[in-house]
């Protein structure tokens, strides 16, 4: 059999078999699923955090400074995340991708973002002028959140493999994650509608700002610069 007949063969055992679906009470790990249509479905927050504007930081400054850049972006917003109940699923070059379940997982998804902000303005950027006085450069970064039902499934091949979240919300978090960096956090109505109010109005401030979401199908999102303190 040649290679074209080998994946023509294995595309259609793919159209062809039923899939065997179940409800998750946890966030699906690479060895719970197998390679066949076999899926998870999940109620579940994703939260994407992205680096702004990461080809002009690779273009002007040296492989290790934006290797560095890239480092300390993503270890903070792991440890945070991870901190909140987050699962992370997934590093993307400049960005990383996570899941919240349960009751708060909007909130705490929110709170992530808001730390994330935190971290940014307050031990990366001040860390690296410490480092790097001649260097002006400033990380900037965008994190989208939506919530929705998501089909998790295994896809690749043998050896080489990697879950796919297939739903709204891994969709528009990481539409929104690529809107503009003038906003550190963009959220959706579902999102906005179930937070607390720790992470929704300060001191009789609102924390949030409605827009339309003009660049997509104008659907009404939210916007924020609002930082949550890390002791």
């Amino acid at each position: 059999m040649g290679f074209k007949d080998d994946l023509q063969k294995e595309v259609a055992a793919i159209f062809r078999a039923q899939w065997e679906e179940r409800d998750g009470t946890v966030v699906p790990s690479d060895d719970s699923l197998n390679l066949g249509n076999d899926a998870v479905k999940l109620d579940a927050t994703v939260l994407y955090a992205d680096l702004a504007d990461s080809t002009t930081l690779v273009d002007n400054h040296s492989a290790s400074f934006a290797a560095e850049i890239y480092k300390t972006f993503l270890h903070c917003a792991a440890k945070i995340i991870r901190s909140e109940g987050g699962i992370i699923t997934a590093y993307d070059g400049d960005r990383i991708m996570a899941v919240y379940i349960g009751d708060s997982k909007n909130t705490s998804a929110v709170r992530s973002a808001m730390k994330i902000n935190y971290a940014v303005q307050y031990i990366i950027n001040p860390a690296t002028q410490v480092q790097y006085s001649s260097n002006k450069y400033i990380l900037q970064h965008v994190v989208g959140i939506d919530t929705s039902e998501l089909f998790v499934s295994k896809t690749g091949v043998r050896g080489a493999n990697d879950l796919v979240w297939v739903g709204r919300a891994a969709n528009y978090a990481a539409k929104l994650a690529t809107l503009p960096e003038t906003y550190a956090t963009y959220i959706t109505q579902e999102i906005y509608n179930n937070i607390h109010q720790s992470v929704k109005i300060s001191e009789g401030r609102p924390m949030w700002e409605s827009v339309s979401w003009n660049t997509f199908d104008n659907r009404t999102i939210y916007r924020s610069t609002w930082r949550w303190s890390i002791d």
